[in-house]
């Protein structure tokens, strides 16, 4: 959820371009106006961010992960990972024509997941029971956040 936060950094500015460029394919945006350049950026320094914090609350002890700069590169990976996700889930989303915004359950609330996961695979090696763990959690969590965000009137819908 980060990403949405990048509006309201203002050194962030420069960095409003749309990732799609404001390209059309048949039509329709490529990715649409939500998906910008600011959103990625804060997106990848989240996840390094939050995975040295993890590290230095030793929450990586299952994943090998046994340095600093393991911990920056893994974060750094995770945060690519979910924007890339988003983003191929944001392309696949205008294809049927769903609007920025409206949610195309369960894919709106995986794509992160999926994306992250993808990239910090390659370069970690932990069990598919972690695996199918950080999938449910994080699942459950975004469920969650949305939720307390509808009922605190944050977001217009619960999912």
């Amino acid at each position: 959820m980060s990403p949405v936060l990048a509006s309201y950094i203002p050194l962030l500015n420069n960095w409003n371009t749309p990732v799609d460029f404001g390209k059309t394919w048949y039509g329709n945006r490529l990715l649409g106006d939500n998906k910008r350049f600011r959103g990625v950026l804060v997106g990848v320094l989240s996840g390094l961010v939050i995975s040295i914090g993890q590290f230095s609350l030793n929450i990586y002890y299952q994943s090998g992960i046994n340095s600093i700069s393991s911990a920056a590169f893994s974060g750094v990976l995770l945060g690519f990972g979910a924007m890339i996700g988003d983003i191929v889930e944001s392309f696949f989303k205008r294809r049927r024509k769903i609007k920025s915004g409206d949610s195309w359950f369960p894919f709106d609330q995986t794509d992160y997941i999926f994306g992250g996961l993808a990239c910090w695979l390659w370069f970690v090696n932990i069990s598919w029971q972690l695996v199918v763990y950080i999938f449910v959690v994080y699942f459950g969590l975004h469920l969650l956040v949305r939720y307390i965000g509808y009922k605190l009137g944050i977001n217009d819908k619960a999912i």
